[in-house]
């Protein structure tokens, strides 16, 4: 009788794949969920003000979800972990859900600026207690395929969220952007019921309340600070450096209130871990380069290339194709070998030189040539998030994956968070030291779009595309530069061969030196 190699995954009963099948069709549809609250929301915030009034505060619309779910991925990971992931996964969404539905019943910018805090207190559970739940039920060796189809979820979203977007809000009206979570979070909902095991061990828990406020504070502070410096408040404002000097001392008080935890939040030994460390790292890095770039090529689209909003979100594809074929490809990779180590450092080289090509485009580059830099970019993104996960979850005590898995969420939004608003920064002062000299009508980064371009005389318009274009190198230069940064942190990357079952023991195989470090902090 012909045996398996050792190393082979062994497969599972008939029943248990059709459980298992429900459990991560489930999970996708959460994530869809969860991703879809992020980008849905952007085509409709013109008519939304049009509407309800409130331009003042039309950045809080996305900033209060983008906050709120920043601020409480950690704390619901760690209360998959204590509590179980069913029974917080299911009040996620139904704190999700019922932020769909006060957004979605808005007469007023105040109310809709609750209902997406709301949702966003609900949206960072969904994300991270549903990845999360793949380690429940999939040995690490078969979870790199399945973060790879999680992976082209979040790749679709990205062009589906802002598509959708537009057609609701054409078609019908923008409330429907909110009440279409609601079939989407009820099957969810009904499957998770059906398919997801109860925790059965009951334990008693020691919640780390005021590490979670010291976090939330922290958090709360620096996402504020990088999400309206430079735009609603000055960088050197006091409301600026309050929220930084918030942001620092909060932080110092976390990690001392968390050396002294019984059940930390976050634990400071999951530090001394070289995989989850360089993971979070690198997804910080590349979350940086990916939201701070990318977020000004429809905008670079539709004011030189004269396209219109729905064709720009349109020509995203190609980076979303590169996006979600990586992510896949990389989850056949880790499935098939058991290895992940070779797939970020590839994917950051790759994402380096689509970032050096884009610093490239002018103002005549063919919009299929820009598609090509694109295709490039989404690839050595895609992978990135799905071996983190993947890595990090094999890596870390079973007990902890809850609170892994949340890291790495929380750290790629972070570095989202700081690159939209530093690049901003940076494409703002660039713009308005071009635009000197060509009129009182183009003196800054906000008066200048396709209207106020189509108006000026030829010579003078070629001169404004020439110092608009002059502004988003910079932008890229700053990405290439964070995908090299991110390419040697790679380099260090250890690599804990990812286990065909599920591990006996609840720690995971890290080395002597690390164990020995961890026990070190954890005393």
């Amino acid at each position: 009788m012909q045996q398996s190699p050792p190393d082979a995954v062994p497969e599972p009963a008939e029943s248990e794949q059709i459980t298992v099948r429900l459990i991560i069709g489930a999970v996708a549809v959460t994530l869809l969920l969860a991703s879809l609250g992020q980008t849905i929301v952007s085509p409709a915030l013109p008519v939304i003000v049009g509407e309800l009034g409130g331009l003042d505060h039309l950045t809080w619309v996305v900033t209060a979800y983008l906050l709120a779910s920043t601020v409480v991925a950690p704390i619901y990971g760690k209360l998959g972990d204590l509590y179980g992931r069913k029974r917080v996964l299911q009040a996620a969404i139904f704190i999700f859900l019922g932020g769909a539905i006060v957004s979605g019943l808005a007469t007023n910018m105040l109310t809709l600026i609750i209902g997406r805090t709301i949702q966003g207190l609900g949206g960072g559970g969904l994300m991270v207690v549903a990845m999360s739940v793949v380690a429940d039920v999939i040995p690490p060796r078969r979870r790199g395929k399945v973060q790879g189809i999680f992976g082209a979820v979040f790749g679709v979203s990205t062009i589906a969220g802002p598509l959708l977007g537009g057609f609701f809000v054409e078609h019908f009206s923008w409330h429907w952007i909110f009440f279409i979570n609601l079939p989407l979070g009820l099957f969810a909902l009904a499957v998770i019921a059906m398919a997801l095991p109860s925790q059965t061990l009951r334990t008693s828990h020691r919640i780390d309340y005021l590490g979670a406020v010291l976090l939330t504070a922290a958090l709360s502070s620096f996402v504020l600070f990088t999400s309206l410096g430079g735009n609603t408040i000055a960088w050197d404002s006091a409301p600026s450096i309050a929220l930084i000097a918030i942001a620092v001392v909060g932080l110092a008080l976390f990690l001392w209130v968390e050396r002294r935890a019984d059940e930390p939040v976050l634990p400071m030994s999951l530090f001394s871990n070289n995989v989850f460390t360089i993971s979070n790292v690198v997804g910080a890095i590349v979350g940086l380069a990916m939201f701070g770039s990318i977020t000004f090529l429809p905008l670079y689209l539709q004011t030189v290339q004269g396209v219109s909003p729905t064709t720009s979100a349109l020509a995203l594809l190609p980076m979303m194709m590169g996006l979600i074929g990586a992510s896949m490809l990389s989850g056949f990779v880790m499935s098939k070998t058991g290895r992940y180590k070779i797939l970020p450092i590839g994917a950051t080289a790759i994402l380096f030189v689509g970032m050096v090509l884009l610093t490239t485009i002018g103002v005549d580059t063919p919009v299929w040539l820009i598609g090509c830099y694109m295709f490039l970019v989404g690839f050595g993104i895609g992978p990135i998030n799905s071996v983190s996960i993947t890595a990090v979850q094999n890596a870390i005590p079973r007990s902890m994956v809850g609170v892994g898995t949340a890291s790495v969420t929380m750290f790629r939004q972070i570095g989202g968070s700081v690159g939209v608003s530093v690049f901003g920064a940076l494409f703002s002062a660039g713009l308005a030291s071009h635009l000197v000299g060509l009129g009182d009508a183009l003196e800054g980064a906000h008066s200048i779009n396709a209207q106020t371009l189509a108006a000026l005389p030829e010579n003078t318009r070629a001169l404004a595309l020439e110092a608009f274009v002059s502004a988003l190198h910079p932008i890229f230069y700053a990405g290439a530069g964070a995908a090299a940064l991110a390419f040697v942190f790679t380099l260090f990357l250890k690599e804990v061969p990812l286990a065909s079952t599920f591990r006996k023991e609840p720690e995971a195989e890290i080395d002597a030196e690390e164990a020995a470090t961890a026990a070190a902090v954890g005393d």
